[in-house]
């Protein structure tokens, strides 16, 4: 075991391998959804909808690969941007984070303006599909910066897939490319009635289309093994190939 790096792979894959543990972990999971858990937590003083193992995880992400643009689909109230941008303030130099959305509130809009982060965003408003939109986060990236992608916005096989075919291009070997909410395929049947996503249209079925064609990603799989509890299962995705 390294010193520095306490954390024990042959535990991990025994984690990963205990159909009790899994089984327990996914009925916590779920008994939690039903209260809103995700909805409990905020990140410097911007309420992030997000698990808290979700949240590590991205830190962790984000130290390591130290990305000069992260790209972000889906805004919400910001809380996600505001976690990029706090580790990416860290690490330095002139860094930002691009937050993408159909719809940005405008008291969202103003709370991320006014934050003392805000030099760190990019917030562009419209699709995150749409070949402008693409062409114009292109234009701020660069053709030379490291770039992370996390994937959040509508939770559709077809729209799902049509980011990772958009987004993947700005990954390059050793960043990541996360897909959050694949967690919905293993929830039950009908967990989101008022929404156009459910088992069989969701983000991992896209995954998992868009990994049997483009051999530049593989799934991390010892980052959910070890989260136990997260809302990505198979959606952390590490660009491979150049």
């Amino acid at each position: 075991m390294n010193p520095a790096d306490p954390k024990n792979p042959e535990l991990i894959d025994a984690m990963r391998q205990d159909a009790a543990l899994q089984s327990l972990a996914m009925r916590l999971f779920n008994r939690a959804c039903d209260y809103r858990y995700s909805y409990n937590f905020t990140w410097l003083g911007i309420p992030i909808i997000q698990f808290p193992q979700d949240i590590v995880a991205v830190q962790e992400l984000i130290w390591s690969v130290q990305p000069d643009v992260i790209i972000e689909t889906g805004v919400a109230h910001g809380g996600s941007l505001i976690l990029s941008a706090s580790i990416l303030q860290l690490l330095g130099g002139d860094r930002f984070v691009i937050g993408i959305d159909v719809d940005i509130r405008r008291h969202n809009r103003e709370r991320l303006e006014h934050h003392p982060l805000a030099s760190r965003l990019r917030l562009i408003e419209g699709s995150s599909t749409s070949p402008e939109l693409v062409a114009q986060v292109r234009e701020l990236v660069g053709e030379t910066r490291k770039t992370m992608v996390f994937l959040d916005s509508n939770h559709t096989h077809d729209h799902v897939l049509k980011e990772l075919e958009l987004y993947s291009p700005f990954v390059r070997k050793g960043s990541y490319l996360v897909v959050f909410d694949t967690v919905i395929e293993q929830m039950p049947v009908g967990s989101f009635p008022n929404r156009d996503w459910d088992i069989g249209n969701s983000p991992l079925t896209a995954v998992r289309e868009f990994l049997a064609r483009n051999r530049r990603f593989e799934i991390d799989k010892e980052i959910h093994s070890k989260l136990l509890l997260t809302v990505a299962p198979d959606g952390y995705l590490k660009c491979t190939g150049d």
